[in-house]
């Protein structure tokens, strides 16, 4: 028996590595596990801290074992093998599609959540997982099949910096607009875009990352600087949700504010729509037949949505 303070490393980890030994190269062993080179290297890198030792050389173009890396591999593959080995390992409830997908927090909740029956009764035999994770903050996020990331609209393969990052298509760039309570419409008399920027009474701005105000001002013929005081959020779900209790104005997208909107809890002040500069872009890390299907059906609802958007 283990002793009881033994930690064990993950079986990805020991799969990242027992691959890299062979194929020498973490791009060649995103190829072959269907994950990207950086899934590859923090694998590899989480072995290593917990076992305290360096286990590839990484000096060259090629990895090479170090010694103790050597001796580590022997032992890995061995358990691999036997591990694979055992009958157990290799029931038919192995065999159930899963898919993970990775999003931002408000386009999981306002926009794939509540359409993902469609894609579910389409698929009844899957095990569909949903993560979150914030894009604003620098935190270390979880591997998935399939990611939708908030930012730029970037060519393939590219990041600023030149940078290499996972491929990512652009999936739903809608135009901003700024919304307010009816409350906080009624209180700050606003009529025009002007209004939001009139010293007195002074209206307040919500403050959003994610959702920056000048271009909004440029698209309304409007000389204005970011606001630096006020309330800052840093969810757009969060900044609507603040518009909806009267704390001030936000900017907001139409697929993302529907729900308030359509409850009258939130009111689109002016005609004004600015492009934006951030949006939605899909990323397909693992390519199965199970997430291809949900990258091609996820497609097909945000294009029905930027075109409702356009409509609007």
């Amino acid at each position: 028996m283990p002793r009881a303070d033994t930690r064990f490393p993950s079986i990805d980890a020991l799969r990242a590595f027992e691959a890299a030994t062979r194929l020498g190269s973490f791009d060649k062993v995103a190829v072959e596990l269907a994950i990207t080179a950086s899934a590859v290297s923090k694998r590899v890198a989480s072995l290593e801290h917990l076992i305290g030792t360096t286990l590839f050389d990484r000096s060259g173009r090629h990895l090479t074992l170090t010694a103790a890396g050597k001796e580590y591999a022997e032992q890995v593959r061995a358990a691999l093998n036997q591990l694979a080995s055992i009958g157990l390992h290799q029931r038919a409830s192995q065999s159930v599609p899963r898919l993970r997908v990775l999003a931002t927090p408000t386009f999981a909740r306002e926009i794939l959540v509540p359409r993902l029956k469609t894609f579910t009764d389409a698929h009844t035999e899957a095990e569909i997982e949903v993560v979150v994770a914030i894009p604003y903050l620098d935190m270390a996020t979880p591997d998935a099949d399939v990611t939708v990331s908030f930012g730029p609209r970037y060519a393939q393969g590219e990041s600023p910096g030149n940078q290499p990052r996972a491929v990512a298509e652009p999936l739903l760039f809608e135009p901003v607009f700024a919304v307010a309570s009816p409350t906080l419409v009624k209180q700050f008399r606003l009529k025009r875009p002007g209004d939001l920027i009139r010293e007195s009474p002074k209206c307040p701005l919500l403050r959003c990352p994610l959702e920056p105000w000048e271009p909004w001002f440029a698209a309304a013929g409007m000389k204005a600087s970011e606001p630096t005081r006020g309330v800052k959020l840093v969810d757009l779900g969060l900044s609507l949700e603040a518009a909806a209790s009267g704390q001030g104005v936000a900017l907001a997208r139409a697929s993302l504010a529907s729900r308030w909107l359509a409850r009258g809890e939130l009111v689109d002040l002016f005609p004004v729509r600015s492009q934006p500069r951030d949006g939605y872009s899909l990323s397909v890390q693992q390519a199965s037949s199970l997430a291809l299907d949900f990258a091609q059906w996820l497609r097909r609802e945000c294009a029905a949505l930027e075109a409702a958007s356009r409509v609007t």
